[in-house]
């Protein structure tokens, strides 16, 4: 976790949300989902409140609303699911443009839609405003279990060398004239997933070998110390403790 990571989620910038400890935005990010599923579905209002909340939290890091969107298509099967369940839930109907739907149908379909929205664009914003190295890091400053902060951080950039070896392949393919185009060219890509499942189990035993002989002994050394203050702390808690008091107003309202 030593070397700077980027992702595509991540948009470099200098703003107070990313200048905050990764391990205050993961667990400010965490209690505000918490507290978003916590909220009654029939509190409408709320959850446009909480839109507004992210809305404000997009704008002081400088996010860009059509970047926030853009990402948010993650969600779209989600939405698929949700579009039917009206259809198919049982209960009591109710007659919409012609159509016979289920009012539980559409209050479940409502709920999905509303808290996985907000949850995912949450979600997108960490990602955004936090570089993956920091987020190991900030897992690790939370005290998640060391072998999960490892196994994810070697997923991570297995990931992009695996990625990396299937783009030199295929170019290595089309550099020889091939172009798979129907049924009979599935022999040659299969015998290219092989191949590239040879080639990263064997860089992956290299890998090991040489962290092996660099003393590994199964935890990884911690070289950077992430802290925080109690106004960082206070700054980055802004967000899902005004959720919170949306939701008591949502149960008491």
């Amino acid at each position: 976790m030593g070397a700077g990571h980027a992702h595509r989620l991540y948009r470099h910038g200098h703003s107070p949300v990313h200048a905050l400890p990764p391990h205050t935005k993961l667990a400010a990010v965490f209690c505000f989902v918490v507290v978003v599923v916590s909220t009654p579905r029939e509190a409408m209002w709320a959850f446009a409140l909480y839109a507004v909340l992210l809305g404000v939290v997009a704008y002081v890091a400088r996010v860009p609303a059509a970047f926030l969107l853009k990402r948010l298509l993650i969600e779209v099967p989600f939405v698929a699911f949700a579009v039917l369940m009206p259809f198919v839930a049982e209960g009591e109907r109710v007659e919409v443009l012609g159509l016979s739907l289920s009012v539980n149908g559409l209050w479940g379909a409502w709920n999905v839609l509303a808290k996985g929205t907000l949850g995912v664009a949450a979600s997108v914003l960490l990602a955004s405003t936090t570089e993956l190295r920091e987020l190991l890091l900030g897992l690790q400053r939370l005290k998640l279990p060391p072998l999960l902060v490892q196994i994810a951080s070697f997923m991570i950039r297995y990931g992009d060398v695996i990625t990396d070896e299937m783009r030199r392949m295929r170019i290595a393919r089309e550099s020889r004239g091939f172009e798979a185009r129907g049924v009979k060219h599935w022999g040659v890509l299969a015998k290219s997933a092989g191949a590239l499942f040879i080639r990263s189990y064997e860089r992956g035993e290299r890998v090991h070998l040489a962290m092996v002989s660099r003393g590994y002994a199964g935890s990884m050394p911690v070289i950077d110390e992430v802290t925080a203050s109690r106004a960082q702390w206070t700054y980055a808690f802004a967000l899902p403790g005004a959720a919170l008091l949306v939701c008591l107003l949502g149960w008491m309202l």
